[in-house]
């Protein structure tokens, strides 16, 4: 399971995006951006975030340590804010912290360079997880000490949302076309040649470990916490054989 650490004062909201995420300090004198179990978009992104930061971390990308983040909703009894104190109010137990990359700079395509190598490896990440969310408008990367570093994975695992269409969509291809690394000509017969035959169900049962019990529990048509976790293994098993073949949109270098 993901370290646990409790958060002893929220900051100040990061009004980015639609959750309303906060920066928050834990326990162990960390700094953690909080995405909320209250938040509109429940507890299934905090799994989507889990999930798939761990894989990547597992597959050697960079991605900030993830942690669970135990909420007194008391914290937000000062806050000024009304829509800040009812998502604090709503959001008590468990949520999701990802450590603050102090210093590090939102990833500009135009502005930086990366890799055919590199390029082709995170596209391909994202196609197996089917993440709408890395496109040149807004990449959900970071640049920190010259390194790219992959962020917010809350709009992934889209079949989550229908379970009973969950193994078919495996087949479905994954267009390219905006993503944000599209123009860097992403190598992407190499990264599949690398990372497809690591993603094994060894590895997808350890990662789908690290999601705490709570976040699983009560979903219709499942018994158990630990079905649930092989539900969102398998889509992500079949998908990594052959999503390289099935992504549209782009140039590769030849």
């Amino acid at each position: 399971m993901l370290k646990e650490v409790n958060a002893t004062r929220y900051i100040t909201p990061l009004r980015e995006g639609g959750s309303l995420p906060g920066l928050v300090e834990g326990d162990d004198f960390g700094t953690y951006v909080m995405k909320f179990t209250g938040a509109g978009q429940g507890r299934k992104t905090l799994v989507a975030e889990v999930v798939c930061g761990e894989l990547a971390r597992r597959l050697g990308f960079r991605v900030p340590r993830l942690v669970t983040l135990g909420l007194d909703p008391v914290l937000g009894l000062g806050e000024p804010d009304p829509q800040v104190q009812e998502l604090l109010r709503s959001s008590g137990g468990a949520n999701l912290g990802m450590e603050f990359l102090s210093g590090a700079l939102g990833f500009d395509p135009l502005a930086f360079e990366v890799g055919s190598g590199e390029a082709g490896r995170i596209v391909w990440f994202d196609a197996l997880v089917n993440n709408v969310d890395r496109s040149w408008r807004n990449p959900n990367l970071l640049r920190a000490d010259g390194e790219v570093w992959l962020i917010d994975h809350g709009a992934t695992l889209i079949w989550h949302h229908n379970w009973p269409g969950a193994d078919a969509s495996a087949a479905r291809p994954y267009d390219a076309s905006d993503h944000a690394l599209a123009r860097f000509r992403p190598d992407l017969a190499g990264a599949a040649a690398d990372l497809a035959p690591r993603v094994t169900e060894d590895l997808l049962a350890e990662v789908t470990a690290e999601i705490p019990d709570e976040w699983l529990a009560g979903e219709p048509g499942f018994a158990t916490p630990d079905e649930l976790r092989r539900a969102y293994a398998r889509p992500l098993l079949a998908r990594a054989a052959g999503i390289h073949e099935r992504i549209t949109g782009i140039e590769e270098d030849k």
